[in-house]
């Protein structure tokens, strides 16, 4: 059996679900970020699958790598931002940054 296309979509497909689902679930701001980071990944395996079986070429492999490197700059900054929070209201629950806005 050969893995195809069809294959790696269905991979991406639940990776992006599973992303989706931790982001709108979690209040956690670490787990809301590993949310983001599954969807990031999702969009990076669609590109090099696309990469590899419709073109031939190395644009999608070339496109993953500012991908990765996209996801490491963001997380990066998101962690220093988390870590503010957590020295400002000693917690990383999402829901009290409301408090920021006032």
């Amino acid at each position: 059996m050969m893995i195809g296309l069809a294959h790696y979509l269905v991979v991406s497909g639940a990776l992006l679900a599973l992303g989706l689902y931790t982001v709108a679930s979690r209040r956690n701001a670490v787990a809301i970020l590993m949310g983001v980071e599954l969807i990031l990944n999702a969009g990076i395996l669609n590109l090099v699958a696309f990469s590899r079986f419709v073109t031939g070429s190395l644009d999608g492999q070339v496109f993953a790598l500012f991908g990765i490197v996209l996801a490491a700059a963001e997380a990066v900054v998101a962690l220093a931002i988390v870590l503010q929070l957590y020295r400002a209201w000693r917690s990383v629950d999402a829901a009290e940054t409301r408090e920021m806005k006032e």
